[in-house]
């Protein structure tokens, strides 16, 4: 293969037909950001946006800003923006609340779809809060339910009768693996289960097709690629045949049929309102549009061939620059891989403390994953060039050993 030079990622960057959003976000000089995969970057309109809602809106709108401004329908306003990124219709989409609540509110609906069954199909090594929030659902249903764990092949493998819901991540928290929704949901279809699956690493970042795969339910956050800001709320889809029939449990005014009726007892929404459960966080879910708007303005094939191409970047520019600096590649090297090149190395940590002194900002990831986030809207092939030239400095120098990286925060 052909040697990498700058020169090279420069004129990848010339031919990109995605360079003109890097415009788009605020990223401070000299910064090369490789954590979008946990908290994306700002976009430049989101300080406007938010005093906006903050100054007018509450300031001068107040109560009238539930109508004046449409605030109360947001929820599904922001959920139709997101819909066609996911490969799912306007109405199926609602953003509320956390990934987590959001977890506990459709894998309860699943379930009641099969009521005879009691296990649910999770991966072992998901990321934490799924399978904790599963957990305890479990705990709350009684003794009769049961969680069963896979990874890998052995997924397929476990997916029979007996299960009533399979719940799985598209894109692997660590690794950037892929799995194969089309396949796995087709397989839980045939013996009768129902899919729930996660996109927080997917959405935003590759062609996602819910409709397409015959997915019933899934869940995702906005605030890595879709930069929608720290916390920023997270978003259901229920596939439309489910409405009306699979409900949540956390049954809130906000999924009243009509809320402002006032009843005593609880009638749900026939429809994705259904979904939502208390007033919603008006300043977070404003400030997110913006990043969504971009979103909404993005062709996802194009983000998804930039995204593969930058990680091909990165694993030759690794391997002809750094050969010998003791990184094992544990993200696949083919397109089963997500919008992140994950390494493993001993001195994890230390390593990626270090690059982050000379800012080149990506994350770590216990016991010893070093995580670089591709967002193919703002970083560029040159900054994928620049970031092995610190990975190649500090390995040859052996900055990472000096004890202010080895001493560890509270966040990774």
């Amino acid at each position: 293969m052909e040697k990498l030079t700058r020169e090279d990622c420069l004129r990848f960057d010339l031919d990109d037909p995605l360079a003109h959003f890097k415009n788009e976000f605020s990223l401070p000089e000299q910064m090369i950001y490789m954590s979008g995969n946990s908290l994306g970057a700002m976009p430049v309109r989101a300080i406007a946006k938010a005093h906006q809602t903050v100054a007018e809106e509450w300031g001068r709108g107040l109560v009238k800003s539930w109508n004046q401004h449409d605030w109360f329908h947001m929820t599904t306003r922001l959920g139709a923006l997101i819909a066609p990124t996911i490969g799912a219709d306007d109405d199926e989409v609602v953003m509320t609340d956390s990934t987590g609540i959001n977890v506990f509110k459709v894998l309860s609906a699943a379930l009641t779809l099969r009521p005879e069954r009691c296990r649910i199909l999770m991966e072992g090594s998901n990321f934490p809060t799924d399978n904790y929030t599963a957990q305890g659902l479990v705990k709350l249903l009684g003794a009769d339910h049961e969680i069963v764990y896979a990874e890998g092949d052995e997924i397929a493998e476990k997916i029979d009768d007996s299960i009533a819901v399979v719940c799985l991540t598209q894109v692997h928290y660590k690794t950037g693996r892929v799995l194969n929704m089309h396949d796995l949901t087709a397989k839980a279809h045939a013996v009768g289960a129902v899919t729930i699956w996660d996109l927080c690493h997917s959405a935003g970042a590759m062609v996602v097709d819910l409709n397409g795969c015959n997915v019933d339910f899934a869940v995702g956050c906005t605030y890595k690629y879709y930069n929608g800001g720290p916390g920023s709320p997270a978003f259901i889809f229920a596939a439309r045949r489910h409405h009306g029939k699979a409900l949540q449990p956390l049954t809130g005014w906000y999924g009243h049929k009509s809320p402002f009726a006032f009843e005593r007892d609880y009638t749900p929404a026939a429809d994705i309102v259904q979904m939502l459960s208390g007033t919603q966080p008006i300043l977070s879910m404003s400030v997110a549009e913006v990043g969504l708007e971009i979103m909404s303005r993005v062709n996802m094939a194009q983000i998804r061939a930039k995204s593969l191409r930058l990680g091909d970047v990165f694993i030759q520019l690794l391997q002809q620059e750094c050969p010998d600096a003791g990184f094992e590649l544990v993200s696949p090297s083919d397109d089963s891989r997500g919008s992140q090149i994950a390494l493993s190395h001993p001195q994890g940590y230390a390593i990626v403390q270090a690059l982050i002194s000379c800012g080149v900002v990506g994350d770590f990831r216990a016991p010893n994953i070093l995580r670089f986030g591709l967002t193919p809207l703002y970083l560029r092939y040159v900054d994928i060039w620049d970031a092995i030239a610190h990975i190649k400095d500090i390995m040859g120098t052996g900055r990472w050993q000096e004890p202010r990286f080895n001493q560890r925060h509270a966040v990774t």
